[in-house]
């Protein structure tokens, strides 16, 4: 009986832990994607740039929207800043989810010239 109790509780740990890092990959792959994006948009609008981002997340499943973050762009240093986050619901047990919060904070230089609308 201490046995299987003990197999239960490494079964519960292995199955948030599994839960946990799909999120966090998707996470990590989207703040990676979001990054070369921005590094190479130069010839992008920020609107151009807004809309990649939400196909994006859409991309790896993720409940992000354009309201959801903000890109700025200086002319003079040639910097974007990616600024957001988005909740996802972790199912941790079996029955049982909370909200996660992803935030994430992209700022990418790039020494190509800025050929796209920064409005």
């Amino acid at each position: 009986m201490k046995f299987i109790l003990k197999l239960l509780i490494a079964a519960l740990i292995a199955n948030a832990a599994w839960h946990i890092m799909s999120a966090y990959t998707a996470y990590w792959k989207f703040k990676d994607a979001v990054t070369q994006t921005t590094q190479f948009g130069n010839d992008k609008s920020l609107t151009m740039l807004k809309g990649r981002i939400v196909q994006l997340a859409t991309d790896y499943d993720l409940p992000v929207d354009d309201n959801d973050f903000t890109i700025t762009r200086s002319r003079e240093s040639l910097h974007t800043v990616v600024d957001g986050s988005y909740s996802r619901d972790i199912e941790l047990v079996p029955g049982y989810s909370r909200p996660w919060a992803f935030p994430f904070h992209i700022d990418t230089f790039s020494d190509a010239p800025l050929t796209g609308d920064s409005r």
